[in-house]
């Protein structure tokens, strides 16, 4: 049965997922493809023996979306598009690669013109709370922002700003030439099959690696960017698919939250995880890593107005899984290296 929020459309529909080879389009893929969909497509830049997962059942090309001629071969007799493509990662990634992340511009550029020209019937764009004003996140206790809060615009310097102008973009080609368009904005979103290592990392999957390095190793410490007390919202990959399927087939036109409410400080994130791995470490605090804005929060008011949902799964029970699926990979690492150092 199809996802709920995509019941309108036949399951022979031509499905695109751009950036299906990352971490939330892969998992739609999985989604879709479980749930009957016969044509989808899915493109990304990376090797597909790199992709975070390869569905069976589904299309897969491997084509650089900067490009405008491999936007218009990857949407071919098109229904629907997702775009999830982003040269992006953790705040160490955006902190220092401000543009890598700007021209990211040209893939949603590009494929909303492809989008165009073969009569593609909604886009889905992938946007991040990264494009809420700063002044409005100075605070640990932060007061849970709005969609309204990213004007007057003052978003993360390079990576946010790239999300907001992509957004007014798909706002203009919505006004100017009649294309639905459907834009999230997805707040932390962390599960299995994410990037946990090689600096693209996000918090949550940094924290389970770092937690797992240490009991494999016996150091019994953690390195903590900034000082623990910085706060955010994480979401769970599986409430981020539903509310993109919702969304994808709502009448909402304009940029909503999908993240978790439930907010929590570095250090309580690092608490949970500790007592997932049944160990207590030592804190080292980095008081110069790249850490953001200091709180940030979703409020979903206008979400459980739109969509008549939010996001519900608990932190604690999300991240078990995600802590399993790393600590499963990590050991699996060490034996291949110490099999192939036989």
């Amino acid at each position: 049965m199809p996802p709920r929020g995509l019941w309108s459309w036949q399951t022979d529909a031509q499905i695109v997922v751009a950036g299906g080879g990352g971490f939330i389009g892969g998992h739609l893929v999985r989604r879709l493809v479980e749930s009957g969909y016969r044509n989808v497509r899915v493109v990304d830049y990376k090797p597909i023996a790199d992709w975070q997962q390869t569905v069976a059942g589904s299309e897969q090309l491997r084509l650089d979306l900067r490009d405008v001629s491999a936007c218009r071969e990857a949407v071919r007799d098109a229904r629907l598009v997702f775009n999830f493509a982003s040269d992006m990662g953790g705040m160490g990634f955006i902190e220092n690669n401000k543009a890598l992340c700007m021209l990211s511009v040209l893939i949603n550029t590009h494929l909303l013109m492809a989008a165009r020209e073969v009569g593609v019937e909604r886009y889905f764009y992938s946007s991040s709370a990264c494009v809420y004003a700063a002044d409005k996140q100075t605070d640990s206790d932060v007061v849970a922002l709005t969609e309204g809060d990213a004007y007057p615009a003052m978003p993360e310097d390079g990576y946010g700003w790239e999300k907001l102008f992509s957004e007014r973009l798909c706002r203009h080609f919505t006004e100017d030439f009649g294309m639905e368009t459907r834009v999230a904005r997805f707040h932390n979103v962390y599960g299995p099959y994410g990037t946990y290592d090689g600096g693209r990392e996000k918090a949550p999957a940094a924290i389970c690696r770092k937690v797992i390095s240490a009991k494999l190793d016996g150091r019994r410490e953690i390195e903590i960017w900034g000082d623990g007390e910085q706060t955010r919202s994480f979401t769970y990959v599986d409430d981020a698919i539903a509310g993109t399927c919702l969304l994808m087939e709502s009448d909402c036109g304009e940029p909503l939250n999908i993240g978790s409410s439930q907010l929590v400080s570095i250090n309580e994130l690092v608490d949970i995880t500790e007592s997932i791995a049944g160990i207590k470490l030592r804190r080292r605090y980095k008081l110069d890593a790249p850490i953001g804005v200091r709180g940030r929060n979703s409020d979903n008011a206008r979400i459980r107005e739109v969509l008549a949902w939010e996001p519900s799964e608990r932190l604690e029970r999300g991240m078990e899984g995600t802590y399993r699926w790393i600590y499963d990979h990590m050991v699996g690492r060490i034996g291949l290296s110490a099999a192939a150092a036989q």
